[in-house]
């Protein structure tokens, strides 16, 4: 079984789809074999389709309302004068 080490080395590429055969046969009997790396993997690669938009992702009303709240404060006090 390869290592988690060498699991971690191919990953990028993998998720990438630029892993060589060898390097994807590798990462994913390492995905099917280790419990711990396959949920690093399953992280990573929602995390990769979170930020890419790809996964749509709910924010809860308070959150929302909360950082509206936040940039609406931030805007404020930029559009003040400075005291000089």
């Amino acid at each position: 079984m390869p290592t988690c080490k060498e699991f971690l080395n191919g990953l990028g590429d993998y998720l990438d789809h630029a892993a060589d055969p060898s390097t994807r046969e590798l990462v994913e009997r390492h995905i099917r074999e280790c419990p711990n790396c396959h949920v690093v993997h399953d992280t990573t690669k929602n995390t990769i389709r979170v930020y890419r938009g790809e996964q749509a992702q709910e924010i809860a009303p308070q959150v929302a309302s909360g950082l509206l709240d936040a940039v609406q404060r931030r805007a404020a006090m930029r559009r003040k004068p400075c005291d000089q």
